[in-house]
């Protein structure tokens, strides 16, 4: 039988800490290296099975067009990629800044990929769903496999890294970034050597290809990483908006966050190996068995 009961599931955040470009397709699409790491600011997905096939958004984000809601589409790629006959209520609630480089409209996507899989009894596996999830963006994948990982190809090719709990301050200067045109820029470095896994948790050098031309077009950007690199070696997560730090601990971090300029938005978050998607999961798992 059909689970029809509202189930709320979370859709974390992840931060680039690193990001090159190293290539670009024949189609356009940019060959990338870089760490995915999951931490554990979330939004919160509440799905609800319909037996009519409807796919309706509750209290949908303003300004946000049906076609455009990645929540939506990824309900109705499910559908067309299963012959699945139901549908859904979808409520999001945001907490992860729009357009600030942290992946949430790609995790919000994953999770009901993930979820609505489990709530209509699909029967797709991971592998299933982030081919589905990739058709809706390179980010979706990773969300979809539920663990921080290495990442290659155009963001699809995952090696599975363990994380040790580092605390991050990230800040949100209050500006989105337009992706496709970051990644459009004529000035973007695309052709950074390759490196390794081994030798970037060895320290060697790393840094984000899209910061200089994003910093170069959006001064907000541009003037958090210079506050923060004033409390510690800052980054932009992505194509940005927000930056981020590692931080020694929680201390130090919300100690950092109390002196955030009041026109930006200051988050502490820790770092994740398994996303809590998959915790959430399990205990959607059981709570059905039992």
């Amino acid at each position: 039988m059909i689970d029809t009961t509202p189930t709320a599931w979370p859709a974390p955040a992840k931060l680039n800490l690193f990001l090159h470009v190293v290539g670009r397709r024949a189609d356009g699409y940019h060959l990338l290296q870089t760490l995915f790491q999951i931490v554990d600011l979330a939004d919160s997905v509440t799905l609800s099975a319909r037996a009519d096939g409807e796919i309706l958004r509750i209290d949908p984000l303003p300004g946000v067009a049906v076609e455009d809601d990645l929540c939506v589409r990824a309900a109705r790629a499910l559908q067309r990629a299963t012959g699945c006959a139901l549908g859904a209520d979808i409520a999001l609630h945001k907490r992860i800044p729009i357009g600030g480089g942290l992946g949430g409209g790609s995790s919000d996507a994953a999770t009901v990929l993930v979820a609505l899989n489990e709530i209509w009894e699909t029967g797709l596996n991971g592998d299933d769903l982030a081919s589905i999830g990739l058709q809706l963006g390179a980010d979706v994948p990773v969300f979809v496999q539920m663990h921080s990982a290495w990442a290659e190809g155009i963001g699809d090719v995952l090696q599975p890294v363990e994380s040790n709990g580092q605390v991050f301050i990230v800040v949100y200067p209050g500006v989105h970034v337009a992706t496709p045109q970051i990644f459009s820029a004529p000035e973007l470095t695309r052709d950074t050597p390759l490196t390794t896994i081994a030798r970037f948790l060895s320290g060697e050098p790393s840094h984000n290809d899209l910061e200089p031309v994003v910093r170069a077009r959006h001064r907000e950007v541009d003037s958090a990483l210079r506050w923060l690199s004033s409390h510690a070696s800052a980054r932009m997560s992505g194509s940005g908006s927000c930056v981020f730090a590692a931080m020694a601990d929680e201390a130090q971090a919300h100690s950092v966050a109390s002196a955030c300029p009041e026109a930006w938005r200051a988050f502490v978050v820790r770092g994740r190996a398994q996303s809590p998607l998959r915790d959430a999961l399990l205990a959607y798992r059981a709570r059905r068995a039992g």
